[in-house]
């Protein structure tokens, strides 16, 4: 912990996190979180470079998948205790999207859900089945009482202040009415959007594609998102976004966001 008492937890869509780990070692190695939610590992567990991370002082549990998707949860503040792997509501589901643990009394959501593009199309539904289920369970974890988040890379833009010429996102399922109005919902359940609840009026963004320089002229959209539970959002005291890591050599197409909390 901080002398100030703190807890950074941050959330990574690393885009693939064997040929990103210099990346991701060297941000942790500057930020220095407590607590990482990592997605789109593109790796099988087996790949997961438990030992490089370690090594850098976190004890992490990993759900992978070979080649898409996968998510892991890091922490230097105790071993994570797994709670939870895979998303409830479909056994038939085999796409290794979200993980869940207990770190430092609260529970801890991580997730990648799924992009949903071309829209229309077999993958938009799923991305929009996918959000029902997400609904239904994050329903659960409000009821619980329990402090809890859910952080990850939602692929949804919540609105026009969080993207860079909206026009430009009309036909992508990341923007479309579908996936925004669910996540309005999942978020007027009573989870606090973190980012957003300490920077109302400001543009910022989490993701720059990596044509057109996108980053250097800022054309983002946010979609990395950290959502709180009532017990949570009381201790709330920051909120940012780790913008350099985004310029590095052979990085992700994301930014490292965070949140600290009083503890």
């Amino acid at each position: 912990m901080t002398k100030k008492q703190t807890l950074r937890i941050a959330t990574y869509n690393i885009n693939g996190i064997n040929s990103r780990l210099p990346v991701l070692l060297r941000w942790l190695e500057e930020a220095r979180p407590h607590v990482v939610g990592l997605q789109e590992l593109k790796c099988t567990d087996e790949a997961f470079p438990a030992k490089d991370i370690e090594a850098f002082g976190y004890s992490a549990i990993w759900h992978g998948q070979k080649s898409w998707n996968g998510v892991a949860l890091l922490s230097r503040v105790g071993e994570p205790v797994e709670t939870g792997r895979g998303l409830p509501g479909d056994p038939n589901d085999e796409q290794s999207r979200y993980i869940e643990a207990a770190i430092c009394g609260i529970l801890i959501g991580n997730l990648y859900l799924p992009n949903g593009n071309p829209w229309p199309g077999p993958k938009f539904d799923y991305k929009l089945a996918w959000m029902d289920r997400l609904d239904a369970y994050a329903r659960h974890l409000l009821d619980s009482g329990l402090p809890a988040m859910l952080m990850g890379d939602f692929n949804v833009i919540p609105t026009e202040q969080d993207v860079y010429k909206p026009e430009r996102w009309a036909k992508d399922a990341l923007f479309s009415p579908q996936a925004r109005e669910k996540f309005k919902v999942l978020v007027a359940q009573g989870w606090t959007d973190a980012l957003r609840s300490l920077h109302p009026d400001e543009r910022i963004y989490t993701f720059w594609h990596y044509w057109r320089n996108s980053f250097q002229r800022d054309a983002g959209i946010r979609i990395d998102h950290l959502l709180l539970s009532p017990p949570l959002a009381e201790k709330l005291v920051k909120a940012g976004v780790d913008r350099e890591p985004r310029g590095w050599d052979k990085t992700s197409d994301h930014a490292p966001t965070w949140i600290e909390l009083k503890v």
